[in-house]
């Protein structure tokens, strides 16, 4: 839009990205978590593929494994449970997070989704351990906002806020990251 002329400069707000929500108990840190999700012994929870990005930032985190330990990604995708975001995916009961949920249920051990979703679980579930992606394998997503020309004034106010110190503050309590920046560039 704004290479249309629609639209003032995108602008960079939040990046969200993976983190591995894991059982209490399970010895695991960003170091070891590539060993421990190709344990044989421990199930590997994901978003489905094609049906919610969260699983293809899952499927993408196997596919840098292959290049820190060749075998890896075909291991890994073998192994993934693809728990949620398709049709016929289990529900959890109202109040809770289906990756909490699942944990809790021992479906899995791991399980992989974005660090937003991880913390909304640990709030429920405090023994859960959130554990970062290495460098290596990190992914995730960058949000932008813009507003369109001829919008009311409310609405830059509103993107105002969201790029000003107090809206990073609230977006970075629900585990978004900062991704402040202005000329984010459009269409990424």
């Amino acid at each position: 839009m704004h290479d249309e002329k629609k639209s003032g400069p995108v602008s960079r707000f939040a990046r969200n990205t993976l983190c591995a929500l894991v059982k209490p108990g399970l010895k695991v840190d960003s170091g070891s978590l590539l060993d421990r999700m190709l344990d044989p012994g421990i199930k590997l929870g994901t978003s489905t593929p094609k049906a919610d990005p969260s699983g293809d930032y899952a499927f993408e985190a196997f596919r840098k494994a292959e290049a820190v330990k060749p075998g890896a990604q075909a291991i890994l995708e073998k192994k993934a449970l693809q728990l949620t975001g398709s049709a016929n995916s289990a529900t959890a009961p109202n109040g809770r997070t289906v990756y909490g949920w699942h944990i809790t249920e021992a479906r899995a051990d791991i399980f992989l989704t974005y660090c937003t979703n991880a913390l909304a679980a640990q709030k429920e579930n405090p023994g859960q351990q959130i554990v970062q992606l290495p460098a290596n394998l990190a992914v995730g997503a960058d949000y932008g906002l813009t507003v369109v020309n001829g919008a009311p004034a409310s609405a830059q106010q509103f993107a105002d806020f969201i790029l000003s110190p107090q809206g990073e503050k609230i977006l970075t309590s629900h585990g978004f990251t900062s991704g402040m920046s202005r000329g984010f560039a459009s269409g990424k």
